[in-house]
Protein backbone atom coordinates (compact mmCIF):
# COMPACT_ATOMS: atom_id res chain seq x y z
CA UNK A 1 0.00 0.00 0.00
CA UNK A 2 2.63 2.68 1.20
CA UNK A 3 5.14 0.91 -1.58
CA UNK A 4 7.38 0.26 1.42
CA UNK A 5 7.19 3.86 2.71
CA UNK A 6 9.22 5.24 0.12
CA UNK A 7 6.81 8.51 -0.76
CA UNK A 8 7.20 10.82 2.22
CA UNK A 9 5.26 13.86 2.76
CA UNK A 10 6.49 15.16 5.45
CA UNK A 11 6.97 14.55 9.47
CA UNK A 12 5.20 16.02 12.47
CA UNK A 13 6.01 16.08 16.42
CA UNK A 14 5.97 12.27 16.70
CA UNK A 15 4.99 11.10 13.44
CA UNK A 16 6.01 10.63 9.82
CA UNK A 17 3.62 10.98 6.88
CA UNK A 18 3.47 9.01 3.86
CA UNK A 19 1.62 8.83 0.61
CA UNK A 20 0.01 5.20 -0.34
CA UNK A 21 -3.28 4.16 -2.46
CA UNK A 22 -6.01 1.63 -1.50
CA UNK A 23 -7.01 -1.51 -3.20
CA UNK A 24 -9.58 0.47 -4.64
CA UNK A 25 -7.02 2.99 -6.46
CA UNK A 26 -7.72 6.26 -3.54
CA UNK A 27 -5.03 8.08 -2.54
CA UNK A 28 -4.62 8.42 1.35
CA UNK A 29 -1.81 9.76 3.61
CA UNK A 30 -0.59 7.05 6.13
CA UNK A 31 0.76 8.43 9.44
CA UNK A 32 3.11 6.20 10.77
CA UNK A 33 3.73 6.85 14.90
CA UNK A 34 7.41 7.16 16.26
CA UNK A 35 8.27 5.07 19.14
CA UNK A 36 9.02 7.16 21.61
CA UNK A 37 7.65 8.17 25.40
CA UNK A 38 4.18 9.13 25.07
CA UNK A 39 3.80 8.32 21.74
CA UNK A 40 0.87 5.98 22.35
CA UNK A 41 -0.78 8.46 24.60
CA UNK A 42 -1.28 10.84 21.69
CA UNK A 43 -1.97 8.51 19.30
CA UNK A 44 -4.92 7.53 21.18
CA UNK A 45 -6.08 11.56 22.01
CA UNK A 46 -5.80 11.74 18.52
CA UNK A 47 -7.88 8.59 17.65
CA UNK A 48 -10.38 10.01 20.55
CA UNK A 49 -10.07 13.68 18.96
CA UNK A 50 -10.81 12.95 15.35
CA UNK A 51 -13.30 10.15 15.66
CA UNK A 52 -15.73 12.99 17.47
CA UNK A 53 -15.63 15.10 13.89
CA UNK A 54 -17.56 15.35 10.86
CA UNK A 55 -16.76 18.78 9.05
CA UNK A 56 -15.83 19.85 6.03
CA UNK A 57 -12.57 21.83 7.62
CA UNK A 58 -11.06 18.97 9.28
CA UNK A 59 -9.57 16.08 7.82
CA UNK A 60 -10.89 12.98 7.62
CA UNK A 61 -9.23 9.50 9.59
CA UNK A 62 -10.29 6.80 7.41
CA UNK A 63 -8.59 4.10 9.58
CA UNK A 64 -5.82 3.39 12.31
CA UNK A 65 -4.00 0.61 13.85
CA UNK A 66 -2.08 0.08 17.55
CA UNK A 67 -0.42 -3.19 17.66
CA UNK A 68 3.31 -3.62 19.78
CA UNK A 69 3.34 -0.08 20.22
CA UNK A 70 3.16 1.05 17.01
CA UNK A 71 0.53 2.88 15.39
CA UNK A 72 -1.00 3.75 12.05
CA UNK A 73 -3.55 6.36 10.91
CA UNK A 74 -4.71 6.65 7.82
CA UNK A 75 -6.13 9.95 6.19
CA UNK A 76 -7.87 11.38 3.02
CA UNK A 77 -4.96 12.59 0.93
CA UNK A 78 -4.93 16.07 0.62
CA UNK A 79 -2.90 17.01 -3.03
CA UNK A 80 -2.01 20.41 -2.12
CA UNK A 81 -0.29 19.49 0.92
CA UNK A 82 0.20 21.90 3.94
CA UNK A 83 -0.42 25.77 4.46
CA UNK A 84 3.13 26.52 5.40
CA UNK A 85 4.10 25.69 1.55
CA UNK A 86 2.25 28.47 0.52
CA UNK A 87 2.71 31.28 2.84
CA UNK A 88 6.21 31.63 3.30
CA UNK A 89 7.43 32.32 -0.05
CA UNK A 90 5.09 34.56 -1.37
CA UNK A 91 7.20 37.36 -2.86
CA UNK A 92 10.20 34.97 -3.28
CA UNK A 93 12.03 35.09 -6.68
CA UNK A 94 12.17 31.13 -6.19
CA UNK A 95 8.56 30.46 -4.98
CA UNK A 96 7.18 27.74 -6.63
CA UNK A 97 3.61 28.62 -6.15
CA UNK A 98 1.60 31.60 -4.96
CA UNK A 99 -1.79 32.03 -3.63
CA UNK A 100 -4.44 35.11 -4.82
CA UNK A 101 -5.34 36.89 -1.66
CA UNK A 102 -8.72 35.91 -2.57
CA UNK A 103 -7.79 32.50 -1.87
CA UNK A 104 -6.07 33.20 1.16
CA UNK A 105 -8.82 35.21 2.62
CA UNK A 106 -11.26 31.50 1.67
CA UNK A 107 -8.81 29.56 3.62
CA UNK A 108 -8.51 31.72 6.90
CA UNK A 109 -12.72 31.95 6.87
CA UNK A 110 -12.10 27.70 6.53
CA UNK A 111 -10.05 27.50 9.33
CA UNK A 112 -12.26 29.46 11.44
CA UNK A 113 -15.01 27.95 10.65
CA UNK A 114 -12.89 24.50 11.22
CA UNK A 115 -11.87 26.08 14.93
CA UNK A 116 -15.87 26.86 15.40
CA UNK A 117 -17.72 23.34 14.60
CA UNK A 118 -14.50 21.81 17.34
CA UNK A 119 -15.18 24.51 20.02
CA UNK A 120 -19.59 24.62 19.55
CA UNK A 121 -20.54 21.91 16.80
CA UNK A 122 -19.60 18.74 18.58
CA UNK A 123 -21.13 17.03 21.16
CA UNK A 124 -18.23 17.63 23.44
CA UNK A 125 -15.60 20.73 23.25
CA UNK A 126 -12.25 19.86 21.44
CA UNK A 127 -9.64 22.01 21.79
CA UNK A 128 -6.76 21.59 19.13
CA UNK A 129 -4.11 23.31 20.95
CA UNK A 130 -1.17 22.89 18.03
CA UNK A 131 -2.73 25.17 15.35
CA UNK A 132 -0.48 26.30 12.89
CA UNK A 133 0.52 26.58 8.65
CA UNK A 134 1.83 22.98 9.21
CA UNK A 135 -1.26 21.22 10.47
CA UNK A 136 -3.41 23.25 7.96
CA UNK A 137 -3.89 20.81 4.71
CA UNK A 138 -5.38 21.89 1.63
CA UNK A 139 -7.26 19.79 -1.12
CA UNK A 140 -7.24 19.75 -4.21
CA UNK A 141 -9.24 22.77 -4.62
CA UNK A 142 -7.42 24.37 -1.77
CA UNK A 143 -10.32 24.30 0.76
CA UNK A 144 -8.50 23.79 4.40
CA UNK A 145 -8.84 21.26 6.93
CA UNK A 146 -7.84 21.00 10.19
CA UNK A 147 -4.81 17.84 11.06
CA UNK A 148 -2.84 16.64 13.89
CA UNK A 149 -5.00 16.07 17.08
CA UNK A 150 -2.35 14.68 19.16
CA UNK A 151 -2.17 17.27 21.83
CA UNK A 152 -5.81 18.07 21.18
CA UNK A 153 -8.21 18.41 24.76
CA UNK A 154 -11.19 16.81 24.99
CA UNK A 155 -14.05 18.56 27.52
CA UNK A 156 -17.58 19.42 28.29
CA UNK A 157 -19.29 22.14 27.20
CA UNK A 158 -20.01 23.70 29.83
CA UNK A 159 -16.45 23.94 30.72
CA UNK A 160 -14.96 27.59 30.12
CA UNK A 161 -11.59 26.50 32.02
CA UNK A 162 -9.51 23.27 31.22
CA UNK A 163 -6.88 21.97 33.78
CA UNK A 164 -4.12 21.04 31.62
CA UNK A 165 -0.59 19.75 33.01
CA UNK A 166 2.33 21.33 31.27
CA UNK A 167 2.30 23.63 28.18
CA UNK A 168 1.59 22.48 24.89
CA UNK A 169 2.14 23.78 20.96
CA UNK A 170 4.78 25.06 18.94
CA UNK A 171 6.61 28.41 19.93
CA UNK A 172 5.02 31.09 18.23
CA UNK A 173 1.61 29.96 18.22
CA UNK A 174 0.83 29.09 22.08
CA UNK A 175 -1.28 31.43 24.01
CA UNK A 176 0.44 33.11 26.78
CA UNK A 177 -1.92 31.32 29.60
CA UNK A 178 -0.62 28.70 28.68
CA UNK A 179 3.28 29.77 29.72
CA UNK A 180 2.25 30.91 32.36
CA UNK A 181 -1.39 30.69 34.58
CA UNK A 182 -1.28 34.32 36.01
CA UNK A 183 -2.42 35.81 32.35
CA UNK A 184 -6.01 33.39 32.69
CA UNK A 185 -7.47 30.05 32.76
CA UNK A 186 -6.46 28.06 29.87
CA UNK A 187 -9.93 27.59 27.59
CA UNK A 188 -10.77 27.49 23.47
CA UNK A 189 -9.52 30.75 23.36
CA UNK A 190 -5.94 29.40 23.47
CA UNK A 191 -7.10 28.36 19.98
CA UNK A 192 -8.60 31.44 18.80
CA UNK A 193 -4.71 33.21 20.18
CA UNK A 194 -3.21 30.46 17.29
CA UNK A 195 -5.39 30.83 14.89
CA UNK A 196 -4.59 34.72 15.16
CA UNK A 197 -0.59 34.40 14.80
CA UNK A 198 -1.45 31.99 12.15
CA UNK A 199 -3.56 34.66 10.03
CA UNK A 200 -0.72 37.64 10.79
CA UNK A 201 2.01 34.94 9.43
CA UNK A 202 -0.68 34.86 5.68
CA UNK A 203 -0.52 38.05 5.88
CA UNK A 204 2.92 38.86 6.42
CA UNK A 205 4.44 35.93 4.73
CA UNK A 206 7.08 35.17 6.85
CA UNK A 207 7.56 33.28 10.17
CA UNK A 208 6.21 34.68 13.47
CA UNK A 209 8.99 33.87 15.46
CA UNK A 210 12.92 32.77 14.43
CA UNK A 211 14.49 30.58 16.35
CA UNK A 212 17.93 30.56 14.69
CA UNK A 213 18.31 34.37 15.90
CA UNK A 214 17.73 37.36 18.41
CA UNK A 215 14.95 39.29 18.48
CA UNK A 216 13.90 42.64 20.11
CA UNK A 217 10.96 44.01 20.39
CA UNK A 218 11.01 45.81 17.58
CA UNK A 219 10.98 43.16 15.57
CA UNK A 220 8.62 41.23 17.23
CA UNK A 221 6.02 39.74 14.14
CA UNK A 222 2.96 41.22 15.66
CA UNK A 223 4.24 44.45 16.83
CA UNK A 224 5.55 45.68 13.33
CA UNK A 225 2.07 44.55 11.70
CA UNK A 226 0.45 46.70 14.16
CA UNK A 227 2.61 49.55 13.43
CA UNK A 228 2.30 48.92 10.07
CA UNK A 229 -1.84 49.24 10.31
CA UNK A 230 -0.98 52.56 12.63
CA UNK A 231 0.64 54.60 10.01
CA UNK A 232 -1.80 53.47 6.92
CA UNK A 233 1.11 51.05 5.70
CA UNK A 234 -0.42 47.96 4.00
CA UNK A 235 0.94 44.89 5.96
CA UNK A 236 1.53 42.81 2.73
CA UNK A 237 3.46 45.33 1.33
CA UNK A 238 6.19 42.85 -0.26
CA UNK A 239 4.17 41.66 -2.39
CA UNK A 240 1.73 43.17 -5.35
CA UNK A 241 -1.50 43.71 -4.19
CA UNK A 242 -5.25 44.96 -5.97
CA UNK A 243 -7.22 47.66 -5.17
CA UNK A 244 -9.77 44.66 -4.84
CA UNK A 245 -8.09 42.59 -2.14
CA UNK A 246 -7.13 45.60 0.15
CA UNK A 247 -10.59 45.07 2.08
CA UNK A 248 -9.98 41.25 2.63
CA UNK A 249 -6.16 41.45 3.63
CA UNK A 250 -7.12 44.54 5.96
CA UNK A 251 -9.95 42.41 7.51
CA UNK A 252 -7.91 39.43 7.92
CA UNK A 253 -4.88 41.62 9.45
CA UNK A 254 -7.45 43.60 11.82
CA UNK A 255 -9.01 40.00 13.19
CA UNK A 256 -5.91 38.54 13.46
CA UNK A 257 -4.45 41.65 15.73
CA UNK A 258 -7.70 41.13 17.89
CA UNK A 259 -7.24 37.13 18.19
CA UNK A 260 -4.01 37.54 20.18
CA UNK A 261 -4.76 39.80 22.62
CA UNK A 262 -3.00 39.05 26.29
CA UNK A 263 -6.60 38.70 28.04
CA UNK A 264 -8.05 35.41 26.51
CA UNK A 265 -11.66 37.03 27.76
CA UNK A 266 -10.68 40.25 24.98
CA UNK A 267 -10.19 37.53 22.36
CA UNK A 268 -13.60 36.58 20.06
CA UNK A 269 -15.14 33.42 20.26
CA UNK A 270 -14.46 31.63 16.97
CA UNK A 271 -18.18 32.31 15.88
CA UNK A 272 -17.46 35.71 16.16
CA UNK A 273 -14.38 35.70 14.04
CA UNK A 274 -16.12 34.32 11.36
CA UNK A 275 -18.82 36.69 11.63
CA UNK A 276 -16.04 39.61 11.44
CA UNK A 277 -13.93 37.79 8.51
CA UNK A 278 -17.46 37.54 6.50
CA UNK A 279 -18.92 41.29 7.78
CA UNK A 280 -17.87 44.44 6.06
CA UNK A 281 -14.66 45.87 7.15
CA UNK A 282 -16.11 49.42 8.38
CA UNK A 283 -17.32 46.96 11.21
CA UNK A 284 -14.18 46.35 12.48
CA UNK A 285 -12.02 48.29 15.00
CA UNK A 286 -8.52 48.66 15.63
CA UNK A 287 -7.41 46.30 18.44
CA UNK A 288 -4.88 47.45 21.34
CA UNK A 289 -0.76 47.00 20.35
CA UNK A 290 -0.24 43.07 21.44
CA UNK A 291 1.81 43.72 24.90
CA UNK A 292 3.44 40.95 25.10
CA UNK A 293 7.25 40.70 24.14
CA UNK A 294 8.27 38.10 21.89
CA UNK A 295 8.50 34.46 23.00
CA UNK A 296 11.35 33.28 24.71
CA UNK A 297 13.14 29.97 24.91
CA UNK A 298 13.66 29.97 28.66
CA UNK A 299 9.62 29.26 29.91
CA UNK A 300 9.25 25.71 28.34
CA UNK A 301 11.56 22.78 26.57
CA UNK A 302 11.75 23.26 22.82
CA UNK A 303 11.97 19.97 20.96
CA UNK A 304 13.05 20.37 16.99
CA UNK A 305 11.07 19.03 14.25
CA UNK A 306 11.66 20.44 10.91
CA UNK A 307 11.41 24.21 11.01
CA UNK A 308 9.46 24.60 13.98
CA UNK A 309 9.98 23.90 17.99
CA UNK A 310 7.15 21.88 19.36
CA UNK A 311 6.58 21.76 22.97
CA UNK A 312 4.49 19.17 24.84
CA UNK A 313 4.07 18.26 28.87
CA UNK A 314 6.51 20.66 30.27
CA UNK A 315 6.45 21.44 34.04
CA UNK A 316 7.80 24.73 34.10
CA UNK A 317 4.19 26.46 34.34
CA UNK A 318 3.35 28.77 36.91
CA UNK A 319 -0.08 27.49 38.41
Amino acid sequence: MTKSFSNKLGEGGYGVVYKASLPDGRLVAVKVIRESKGSGEEFLNEVASISRTSHVNIVTLLGFCFERNKGVLIYEYMSNGSLDNFIYKRGSPNAFCTLEWKVLYQVAIGIARGLEYLHRGCNTRILHLDIKPQNILLDEDFSPKISDFGLAKICQKRESIVSILGTRGTIGFIAPELFNRAFGGVSHKADVYSYGMLVLEMVGGRKNYDSGGSQTEEQYFPDWIHKDLEHGKHPASSVVITVEDDEMVRKMTLVSLWCIQTNPFDRPAMSKVVEMLEGPLQSLSVPPKPSLQCPTKSPVTQLSSGSSQEVTRTNSISN
